[in-house]
């Protein structure tokens, strides 16, 4: 069985010698598309007539050489992987093709069938790759149109960006919530936007007039969180020189949000109970109650039900909180959300930077669309301000966006670079170094097509039917990378 159907991708043997161009169509017809042209001009002619996914040329030809016709066709066709045979070795030209991307392997004449025909599969495979890249990159680029679309300047005093249903659902629930007084309860990850979506509400709120006022309750400790949400009278404890308003009063005809409150101690969690139940308060050490007009938005990344199962959060200041809750989808659900930030992030640097704004280069962007960012849109953010520091010129490859810390073991094994491969059988070792290896970009693609099959495996959780269906590919081609990236293991 075939790793996918070969006939189906044109392929065009290029030689000066009839002989060679008959053995050549005789040993691989059955098995591929078959077109042969002899010498460069009648190749050029040939593939200014009809698509090929491969292109396999002889070097030492009359008029032009196997790597000048490469150079040539890729203006023509340039998803189309280059294939290089001679009976000579010229090792700087073939070493300068190879890292220009021009060619994908190089072989020695005579060329051994078995060999070839690995080979030449091989070569459509990663075309079939190119084609899927390009298309996906070209359906990215028409998504940053959507940077000016209408939901984006609905809510841009919130900053939020992006276009996915993941995200449009969690927009819909804030243009529905926020003319209300109803509390809402934010929930995700950390690096997700919380803040930003607390922030869009009371923007697009009838109290977007009034303060917004943040309190981390992570960040405090217990004694200074209270004093800090509630105030405090002069006198009230050692260090309490005068009376100092809280910010529940600070955001008296605004917005309250309480960012972290899974983390509240157990006394300050009674006092906010009390706050959200009567809409009032008292200061610490005073005896007068203040009426207060504040409408509360928390959020938290923690599993608050697991909490209060544990008796670490009270389950009656959980249901005041859970009115009407908002879940943030993590950027690895939103993948299709990442070219609108790194646009977004890009001209920001830029302003900051005061120089003008550079360009992701297709491969960097493929990178950030398989990296799994445990730190969400914050590590995103992060990591575009880095490259855009270190950005040299107008754009930004992988260079910069190659800084991404391993997050876990298994990540930081799929950034490592993969061995050198060993010498062919029967074939000299200088060979061997001209492997694909040899090509930066080579590598790149590489790393990424091992890293979508991690990624596939995972989101499928072990199941290759499913992970093949999710790659859209067939089960037989998935068996195939499976095994040649060494993942093929039960």
């Amino acid at each position: 069985m075939t790793a996918l159907a070969t006939t189906a991708y044109p392929l065009v043997y290029v030689d000066d010698e009839q002989d060679n161009l008959d053995a050549f169509r005789f040993s691989f017809r059955k098995d591929f598309d078959v077109r042969i042209a002899r010498g460069g001009e009648a190749a050029l002619e040939l593939l200014g007539a009809t698509d090929a996914a491969v292109i396999v040329a002889d070097q030492r030809m009359p008029g032009m050489t196997g790597i000048q016709l490469l150079e040539a066709a890729h203006a023509l066709r340039p998803e189309a992987v280059g294939i290089l045979l001679t009976a000579y070795t010229d090792l700087q030209t073939v070493i300068q093709a190879l890292n220009s991307n021009l060619v994908y392997r190089y072989l020695t004449k005579p060329w051994d069938s078995a060999e070839l025909r690995i080979v030449l599969r091989q070569a459509i495979e990663r075309h079939v790759l190119f084609r899927e890249n390009r298309r996906l990159v070209a359906r990215l680029a028409e998504l940053n149109a959507y940077l000016t679309g209408e939901l984006r300047e609905r809510f841009a005093p919130g900053g939020i960006v992006g276009s996915s249903p993941a995200l449009q659902r969690v927009l819909e629930a804030v243009a529905a919530v926020a003319p209300t007084t109803s509390t809402v309860l934010i929930r995700g990850e950390s690096g997700t936007g919380k803040e930003l979506v607390a922030r869009a509400l009371h923007d697009n709120s009838p109290r977007a007039q009034g303060p917004f006022i943040r309190v981390a309750c992570a960040a405090l400790s217990p004694g200074v969180l209270e004093s800090e949400l509630f105030g405090h009278e002069k006198g009230a404890f050692t260090g309490a020189h005068e009376r100092k308003p809280g910010r529940f009063e600070l955001a008296d005809g605004g917005t309250l949000f309480l960012d972290e409150v899974g983390d509240l101690p157990e006394a300050t969690q009674v006092k906010l109970l009390r706050a959200l139940q009567e809409r009032e308060i008292e200061r610490v050490g005073g005896t007068r109650t203040l009426k207060l007009d504040v409408r509360i938005v928390a959020a938290t990344h923690r599993h608050l039900e697991a909490l209060v199962s544990q008796g670490l959060f009270r389950e009656d200041l959980y249901f005041r909180l859970n009115v009407f809750p908002i879940q943030l989808p993590p950027l690895r659900e939103r993948r299709e959300d990442i070219p609108l930030l790194v646009e977004h992030f890009l001209a920001r640097q830029a302003r900051l930077l005061g120089r003008p704004r550079p360009t992701l280069r297709p491969e960097a962007l493929q990178q950030l669309l398989l990296y799994p960012w445990p730190g969400n849109v914050r590590e995103l953010e992060n990591l575009i301000e880095r490259a855009s520091i270190l950005a040299r010129g107008t754009e930004i490859g992988l260079e910069q966006v190659q800084l991404l810390p391993p997050w876990s073991p298994v990540l930081a094994a799929e950034l490592a670079p993969a061995a050198p491969p060993g010498p062919l059988p029967g074939k000299p070792a200088e060979a061997a170094a001209l492997a694909p290896a040899a090509s930066p970009l080579g590598e790149q693609l590489e790393e990424l097509e091992r890293r979508e099959l991690v990624r596939a495996l995972q989101e499928a959780r072990g199941s290759k039917a499913e992970a093949a269906r999710l790659l859209g590919i067939q089960r037989s081609t998935l068996y195939y990378r499976l095994k040649k990236h060494g993942l093929d293991a039960d």
